[in-house]
Parts: structure tokens; sequence; C-alpha cells
């Protein structure tokens, strides 16, 4: 495989999808790591994370988001000792750039865990009286040209929308009003596409500016940022953030830049990175085509995790 020729390593942390207590709680009941976190997380919050995930309804709650954050720290450290992964590099898709901040030590974990949940606290309230009636759905076998192509017609009903998330080569999110939910399904299907989900709340549009000035004033105030021990890389554009300035830069921008998977694949090949951990529960960034084609994968997933592990018998 051309991977063998790059003998890099990086460590990747994936976007958040819809996890349930009931995918990751035996994870983090049992496994000494996230156990771990999770003491630490309930003494920063002042409360039980694993309750409070447990017992509140919603994919993207205060809670489970940093029961997300959790999961992915404590598996890249699982992945790090256990499997014996040393990345030179480290890059998070969306809401994995929260988790790669914390692991490359931009941010202590106990501040991690406290920005995440105010951060969702806040996007909460923001999107309960602002873009009440925008979504971002998620489509797959769909040709880049013509994707532009159906978004120009869209505009040119006087409609607006944004491309929100660039995954794969015919992998796309777009953010737009709900009302337009079933035409873009319809122009999705026409391609030969497949929609995928809607999700709420939206994400990575310039018309979020409101709510990142929101995030850097009641949250991000808050927090003194560090230079990262390991170099990042944007989701955003693929460039290298090496300064604490340029962290929370790039956190920021998350609300209303667009996610370029692609153009951070390009970045790892140009660093000499052959094989990427994806440290999380993940279903996506370890799975399309572009991450497989251009990496050995290893998927640091909780239910790896969880598999007893041969030890080495002593002599």
């Amino acid at each position: 495989m051309e991977s063998a020729t790059r003998p890099g390593t990086a460590m990747v942390f994936p976007g958040m999808g819809p996890t349930r207590f009931a995918d990751v709680g035996k994870f983090m009941l049992l496994n000494p790591y996230a156990r771990r976190l999770v003491a630490a997380a309930d003494a920063r919050l002042g409360y039980s994370l694993v309750d409070r995930f447990r017992e509140t309804p919603g994919d993207y709650s205060e809670y489970a988001q940093a029961a997300f954050l959790v999961n992915c720290l404590a598996l890249a450290e699982w992945a790090e000792l256990e499997l014996g992964v040393a990345p030179e590099v480290c890059t998070g898709a969306s809401f994995g750039a929260k988790t790669a901040i914390a692991h490359t030590g931009a941010l202590p974990f106990e501040d991690a865990v406290w920005m995440t949940a105010r951060l969702a606290r806040c996007m909460e309230e923001y999107f309960a009286t602002e873009h009440r009636d925008v979504v971002t759905c998620s489509f797959v076998r769909t040709p880049g040209e013509q994707v532009s192509e159906a978004l120009e017609e869209l505009r040119g009903r006087g409609e607006w929308c944004d491309v929100s998330c660039h995954i794969d080569h015919d992998f796309y999110m777009v953010t737009l009003r709900e009302r337009n939910v079933d035409w873009l399904d319809r122009k999705v299907r026409a391609m030969g596409g497949l929609t995928l989900y809607t999700m709420r709340p939206p994400m990575h549009s310039p018309a979020f500016g409101e709510l990142r000035r929101r995030a850097e004033e009641e949250v991000l105030a808050e927090l003194d940022f560090a230079d990262p021990a390991l170099p990042l890389v944007t989701d955003q554009d693929g460039t290298l953030v090496r300064s604490a300035d340029d962290v929370r830069t790039m956190l920021l921008d998350g609300f209303v830049r667009p996610l370029r998977w692609p153009t951070v694949v390009a970045s790892l090949r140009e660093l000499g990175v052959g094989t990427v951990c994806v440290a999380g529960p993940d279903s996506l960034f370890s799975r399309v085509a572009c991450t497989k084609e251009n990496f050995e994968v290893v998927a640091a997933g909780p239910q790896l995790a969880l598999r007893p592990r041969r030890r080495a018998a002593v002599q």
C-alpha cells in the first residue's frame, strides 16, 4: 500500500454523531482510562456525568457532548498505551477539534470538559431564538459539480444555503431552511444520491457569526489556552496550528467555517502521515473512502477497548 512509504502517525478525533448511553455506557463504567477521566469531569462539572448522560434525552445535550469528549480522550490514551500508537500530529473533525485541543495540552482536561458543556449550553440558548428554521442535511453519492449546480439553483430562487461539510468526493452536508429539505432530497435522489439524516442544531455556517461572538465572550474568555504539544491540523483548511492564539481562533472559526475533510487528508499526507488512529465512537471518518484510500486506519472505538487483550506471559 502506498501509505507504507509515509511512516508518520496522526491522532484523529472524529466529529460527533448521535451516541446513546447504551452504546458507550459500559465503556465509561468499566474502562480504567474512561473511569479516571469521568471522575475528573465530575469534579469539574459538579455533577455525575454518567447519571446526567443516562437520564437526559437528546443526541447533542451538554451531557452527551461532554461524555463524547471524555470517551474520545480516554480512547486516545488507551490506544497510545495499549496499542502503541505514537502520533506526531493531531487533528479533529468538527466537534473533534475540542478533543484535539485537550489531547495536545492546549487546554487542560478539566477546562476542556467545562468548555464543552458551556459551549453546548451556549449553542442551545442561541438556537432557541435564532435560526429556528435552519437544519443541516447530509447526503452521499453526489458529485460535487452537481451539488454546486443544485445549490446555485436554490439560491436563484431567493433561498439561502451553505455547504457546511465536505466529507468525501461525493459526501456533503448542507445547511438550509427546513422548508427546503424536501426539495433538496428530491434533487439528491435525481443525482442518484442518498440523503442520510437531518441535523439540529445546524453547524458550520457564516450565518452563525453572532454565535461565534457569544462563544468567545461568554465561554472562551474564561479560559487560558497554551501552545499545543503536537502540531494541530485545522479541519477548515488543513493549515498547521502551533500557537495558543491560533488554537483559540481555530475553535471559534468552527462555528462559521465549513469542515473540509479531503483538505485535512491532503495536509496529513504532505506531513508524511501513513497511519491514522481514529479515537472515539465513530461510524464516519474512519470509514469514508477519503480516509481508507490514503491511510492505514486504526479504529480505536469503545467496543475494541472493551475486548480482553492478551498479556505476554511473565518468564
